[in-house]
């Protein structure tokens, strides 16, 4: 026996994109650098916040291609002539991103003590109701 898939179930007509995001989605890690928390703002909208302690605005990037929301930290390499006896701040770069859903747009970001705040907000779809006209064969 097959296995039943989003794209293969008789009654889920035109959901093989649902299917190719939830596999891209599997792809993202969601353990790792930079730590992020997700919160619901109200009914309609969301914050992530990242921490991206000793990155600077001109360091990220964020970035809205095909519904998936990149965020990149690139930090320029400042080291040159130091002497360290200790390093344990690693300058390291880093990309985190995010599906959207449909209907869900980015409202803003702000960098504000060290963390990195992406709001996001669902546009309500309209209700459409439509009369399909029945032909006579």
């Amino acid at each position: 026996m097959s296995k039943m898939t989003l794209s293969t179930h008789p009654f889920l007509l035109g959901f093989d994109q649902l299917e190719r995001m939830m596999e891209r989605t599997k792809k993202s890690d969601l353990g790792g650098y930079p730590p992020f928390n997700i919160e619901q703002t109200s009914e309609n909208s969301f914050r992530i916040t990242l921490a991206v302690a000793g990155f600077a605005e001109e360091d990220l990037s964020i970035t809205v291609e095909d519904r998936q929301l990149v965020i990149r930290g690139r930090q320029a390499d400042d080291s040159e002539g130091r002497v360290f006896l200790h390093q344990g701040i690693a300058a390291r770069q880093f990309q985190r991103s995010f599906v959207l859903a449909d209907g869900v747009e980015v409202a803003g970001a702000k960098l504000e003590n060290g963390l990195l705040h992406v709001d996001l907000k669902r546009q309500e779809p309209e209700k459409l109701v439509q009369k399909i006209s029945i032909k006579r064969g």
